[in-house]
Parts: C-alpha cells; structure tokens; sequence
C-alpha cells in the first residue's frame, strides 16, 4: 500500500534489478514456524481492535500457528515499545513484534510526545534487538481518519503490519543475512 499509484513498487522491475547486481534479497509473507508477538493499546481500543482483528487473520494467512501468537495489552502508546522489548528480548525471544494502536490529535501537544515517543521507541527495540517490530500505531488528525485505516479491507494498518512483520523476519533469514 503507498500513499499514491504514482509512488507504488513495480515488481516487474524486480528482475532488471536482480540482473545486475550479485545479491537480490526480497522477504515474503510466509509465517509457518514462526512466534509473533502483538502488542496493543488499550487507549482507543475501538481502533485497536480492528487493526488486531485484520492482523491475526492475516498472520493466519500466512501460515502463523495461532499458538504461537502472543497478545499483550498495555494502557496506551506510551507503554508499547517496553513491552515489544520484553517480547524481543526474552529467554525464547519472538521472531518478529507487531505494535498495534492508535494516538489521534486532540487540543493540546500531548499527541506529538505519544506519538513521537512511541515511534522512536519502536525504534530503538528493533535496532537494539534485531528483532523486526513493526510500528501499527495509527497517528492520526481525527477519529474519522483512524477508523479509514482500521476499515475490515485491504487497506486496513493491521493488515499491512502483520504482512510486514512476516517479510522482515523472512528478508532477514536470507543469502549473506542469514545467521
């Protein structure tokens, strides 16, 4: 999903690519094997749900076992990425963290702090871990916008998350990344 047609990847241009260069790695949505662990909002939990609704059907259509799925609510936004790190960083660590809420603007600046903190810590588990954890935390202007993004269709962030918590942890099992 892009934002634009315009700006959409075309994968018939993959081959042109892999032509000219000695290594090509793409990753898949293929979860057979592997342990996913979800961690949601509370705060905004009507969007929370869908995303994790779309999400855990998607992981299914995958090939994800649903025993080896791990669902962990926390209060809010604020609190997701200590609770990605548990899961990234644990005795039998998960394959891949998938962040599912939503922080929508309201009248004062809390929103940038939720939101900017909540990216940035995201960020620093999975660069801290090597542990894919993907960023589904909505951060939107209106609730309006958050339930267009948490829609049960194609488009919906859940979605898009879980398919993306599956091509990380394949891309990097791949040719010289492989451990």
């Amino acid at each position: 999903m892009t934002s634009s047609d315009a700006t959409e990847f075309d994968p018939s241009l993959s081959e042109g690519f892999r032509s000219r260069v000695g290594e090509y790695l793409e990753g898949a949505p293929v979860g057979r094997g592997l342990r996913i662990g979800i961690v949601c909002g509370r705060f905004n939990g009507g969007i929370t749900t869908r995303l994790l609704d779309a999400a855990l059907a998607t992981l299914a259509e995958g090939g994800v076992d649903r025993t080896d799925i791990s669902i962990g609510w926390v209060p809010g936004a604020f609190e997701i990425p200590l609770l990605a790190l548990a899961y990234a960083d644990c005795d039998r660590p998960y394959d891949a963290v998938i962040t599912l809420g939503a922080v929508i603007r309201g009248e004062t600046g809390h929103y940038e702090v939720v939101s900017g903190e909540c990216a940035r810590g995201v960020q620093d588990v999975q660069l801290s871990t090597r542990v894919p954890v993907v960023f589904g935390v909505l951060t939107t202007n209106t609730v309006e916008q958050a339930i267009a993004r948490s829609l049960p269709d194609e488009t919906n962030k859940g979605r898009e998350a879980a398919l993306t918590a599956l091509e990380m942890v394949s891309i990097l099992r791949q040719g010289s990344l492989a451990d």
